[in-house]
């Protein structure tokens, strides 16, 4: 399993300007991030991992609302039925991170990325920091960047 130090070895190695922030408490929830680094809940992320007609996407959003699997099904041009939020034990043999950790980037299979359009209308973001009492701090210019992921509407369309 990777740990906070695999991370910041990835962002050392790869010149990512971007900030962990360690033991800032308990942040198994998005309200429990945001309440952990006294932000608004919009600037947490979350770093989903879904299965898209059993191929795997990572899809980045903001804010406490659930994710509507109709919009990757509607991305992707595929039934509703096909596009399923991975298990604990895929998002960890996928990412190598723990469910509830999961960073934007770093993960040990490179994988697809999407990025919800209104995550970029924020100055900076926190996500998962590689376990459930870390978290990154990262703009959302460089976590497009970093990620290469092709940012897309609430309606899906890119």
């Amino acid at each position: 399993m990777r740990t906070p130090n695999d991370l910041q070895r990835y962002i050392e190695e790869h010149n990512i300007d971007a900030q962990l922030l360690r033991d800032v408490g308990e942040t198994p929830t998005v309200l429990d991030a945001a309440r952990a680094l006294n932000v608004p809940p919009e600037q947490i992320i979350k770093t989903l991992l879904f299965l898209v007609d059993g191929q795997p996407v990572v899809y980045i959003t903001n804010g406490p609302e659930r994710v509507d699997p109709r919009l990757l099904a509607r991305y992707f041009g595929v039934g509703r039925k096909k596009v399923k939020l991975a298990d604990a034990e895929t998002v960890l043999r996928l990412t190598g991170y723990p469910a509830g950790g999961v960073p934007p980037f770093g993960h040990k299979t490179p994988l697809p990325v999407l990025v919800n359009a209104r995550v970029l209308s924020l100055p900076v973001v926190f996500g998962g920091g590689g376990d459930d009492r870390t978290m990154l701090r990262v703009t959302p210019e460089e976590l497009v960047r970093v990620t290469r992921a092709t940012v897309i509407a609430e309606e899906g369309k890119s």
